[in-house]
C-alpha cells in the first residue's frame, strides 16, 4: 500500500455507509487516511465542486467512469479494512502532479 493508490473499501458515516473507491493520502501505523472518490459532480454546489479534483486518467487508475477526488474531508480508516487486497489502481503520474498542484493552491 502506497500513497496515491486507489482501493475499494467500506466507508461509514453515522449509522450507515457503503463500499466506495478511496485515494490513500497518508499511512500511519494502524490508520490509513483517505479521500473519497466519487462520480457525482454535476448536481453538487459550486462550493463543493471547488474542492473536487477531476481524475483525467480515470480508466488507467482502475475506475469505470469519470471520477473526482473529494477533498472536502479526510477520512481515517483502520488499516485492517484493507486486508482483503481491495486495490484497484493508482493515480497516473500526470494526475499525481496535477493533484499536488491542486492541493497546494487550496492552502
Amino acid at each position: 500500500m502506497d500513497i496515491f493508490d486507489i482501493y475499494i473499501t467500506y466507508v461509514s458515516w453515522g449509522d450507515s455507509g457503503k463500499k466506495r473507491p478511496v485515494l490513500v493520502i497518508e499511512l500511519k501505523e494502524t490508520i490509513v487516511s483517505v479521500f473519497n472518490i466519487t462520480t457525482q459532480y454535476e448536481n453538487k454546489t459550486e462550493l463543493i465542486r471547488a474542492n473536487y479534483f477531476k481524475i483525467n486518467d480515470w480508466s488507467q487508475a482502475g475506475l469505470f467512469k469519470q471520477s473526482y477526488i473529494d477533498t472536502n474531508m479526510i477520512r481515517d480508516i483502520s488499516i485492517s479494512a484493507f486486508d482483503n487486497k481491495t486495490e484497484i489502481g493508482r493515480l497516473s503520474e500526470n494526475d499525481v502532479a496535477r493533484f499536488i498542484e491542486f492541493l497546494s493552491k487550496r492552502s
